[in-house]
């Protein structure tokens, strides 16, 4: 049987310590996000209970909470925040499109169609 030598460079799929530095920082990362969204999930239960006033208002503060939680989830887990300025025009442009929308739903319900 004839012994051939091991190969004096790591093999492709080795994974140096710099990469592994860099995934472990993505982990800790994405954990701690995941925790933060664990946790304003459960804030958001517990204020559903609160009452603030007026509808509107519990409303407000939901979406605001709702909003945060979806900052995090856009910046960590898409990746947004390394990403480049056209991404963010872009995402600007759907942003804007969205609340027009809002608006029209909101004027909708305030001049209903009467038969």
């Amino acid at each position: 049987m004839e012994h051939t030598p091991e190969p004096a460079h790591a093999p492709d799929h080795a994974v140096s310590d710099h990469d592994a530095h860099h995934i472990n920082t993505h982990v800790k990362g994405y954990v701690m996000v995941g925790l933060l969204l664990g946790f304003c999930t459960m804030l958001t239960v517990g204020l559903s209970y609160v009452n603030f006033g007026t509808a509107s208002m519990n409303i407000i503060v939901a979406m605001a909470l709702a909003t945060f939680k979806v900052g995090c989830v856009a910046a960590i887990f898409m990746h947004l925040k390394s990403e480049k300025w056209t991404i963010y025009r872009i995402l600007l442009i759907t942003v804007l499109f969205a609340i027009g929308l809002f608006a029209l739903t909101g004027l909708a319900f305030h001049d209903p169609i009467r038969l």
